[in-house]
């Protein structure tokens, strides 16, 4: 496997070195909404790359180096020498459909050699935690999957995916990869420290939390938030994620976030389901545990990985929005705990997100997260 970086900046098209850029199975790219809303970008990679695999989604911020960056696109372009991959796409016009769309991506990817899926989705209009089982119940859980969905920074007004052509809101896209040469390594942790007492959800429906110990779930955020913070829901609930887990098996906890509210009824959207019956207990983060956070991800995914001499690997790492805005101007020292960990031969690509799926380190299923650094690192065997 050989992999190349790629940067768009305001209109002088993608920059690169054109010693290093090599021709391409596999294109992804990462952006801000306002610049993915137009064609260029995309036709300019399809032109460069006319064979590859296209797929990419807006963001919360996107990762170039060791920097996150607000006013450039960035790609990542990867040649296999004996892997395959192929792309499949579903619209999602309403939550309730995730889980068929999930079901439609993962028949269209399924076969014996199928390997590892990555998969990018809408954030907004898309229930992640089903989507995801949609692609387990058609490629088993064997197969790791990871990816994240869209992100629009802490606007929340609409996200972007591109597949098989250039980006729109309410699709899914996804890759598969096929052959016994492709190795992944994931990992994924959080940082963030729960606070106040266990509560139950006592009325949910999908991944809209209505009651939280019989009150709507909208007034728990209000009475930690404030008057002030409260007005610039629902960015502000990011700061207080949500641990989630079953009273009988609580060694298994997911982390939710907030992606909408519902002011009439004082019910909040969140990134996946949140099942009645459940306990819940909210969380904040710190700068010095969120960092370690991302650096124990990454040593996770490499670990997983194994040795990665005579051959270039990928890493793609997706972070969750929640994180950046706390940690503010500070963002760069997650990304560089990050980065420390990495392997040689390594070229990273990645973005904030609205939801982050990776396999969970506890069971090793496939699931959303939130509020977690999640990594991705693939290369080829050496013959």
């Amino acid at each position: 496997m050989r992999a190349s970086q790629l940067f768009w900046k305001d209109l002088s098209g993608w920059m690169d070195d054109p010693d290093t850029v090599v021709p391409a199975d596999l294109v992804l790219y990462f952006g801000p909404r306002a610049m993915l809303a137009t064609d260029a970008h995309y036709i300019a990679l399809r032109t460069r790359f006319p064979a590859a695999r296209i797929i990419g989604c807006s963001t919360g911020g996107q990762i170039e180096g060791a920097d996150v960056s607000d006013q450039t696109l960035t790609a990542l372009a990867l040649d296999f020498a004996h892997t395959e991959v192929r792309l499949a796409e579903a619209r999602v016009d309403d939550p309730s459909r995730s889980h068929a769309a999930g079901a439609s991506i993962g028949a269209a990817l399924a076969a014996p050699d199928l390997a590892g899926v990555f998969v990018l989705s809408d954030g907004l209009h898309v229930n992640g935690s089903a989507l995801v089982e949609g692609i387990v119940d058609e490629i088993g859980s064997e197969v790791p999957i990871s990816g994240g969905l869209a992100g629009d920074g802490a606007a929340f007004a609409a996200t972007l995916v591109g597949g098989s052509g250039r980006a729109q809101s309410h699709i899914v896209a996804a890759v598969g990869f096929y052959g016994d040469a492709i190795r992944f390594g994931h990992g994924s942790a959080g940082g963030w420290d729960v606070f106040g007492p266990k509560r139950r959800i006592t009325r949910s429906r999908g991944n809209v939390l209505l009651e939280v110990d019989g009150k709507p779930a909208l007034d728990l955020y209000k009475l930690y938030l404030g008057p002030e913070q409260s007005q610039n829901l629902p960015g502000s609930a990011l700061l207080f994620p949500m641990r989630i887990f079953h009273p009988r098996h609580p060694e298994q906890t997911v982390v939710r976030t907030v992606l909408g509210v519902e002011g009439t009824d004082g019910s909040m959207i969140f990134a996946g389901d949140m099942p009645e019956g459940w306990t819940a207990q909210l969380m904040h983060g710190s700068f010095s545990r969120l960092c370690a956070g991302a650096a124990e991800a990454t040593q996770k995914a490499a670990a997983a990985l194994g040795p990665t001499a005579q051959s270039d690997s990928a890493a793609i790492l997706v972070s969750c929005i929640g994180r950046r805005l706390l940690m503010g101007q500070r963002i760069d020292e997650e990304i560089e705990a990050a980065m420390a960990e990495l392997p040689d031969n390594c070229r990273p690509v990645g973005f904030y997100s609205y939801g982050e799926i990776a396999p969970h380190d506890g069971t090793g299923r496939v699931q959303l997260h939130n509020q977690t650094m999640t990594v991705t690192l693939m290369s080829e065997r050496v013959a």
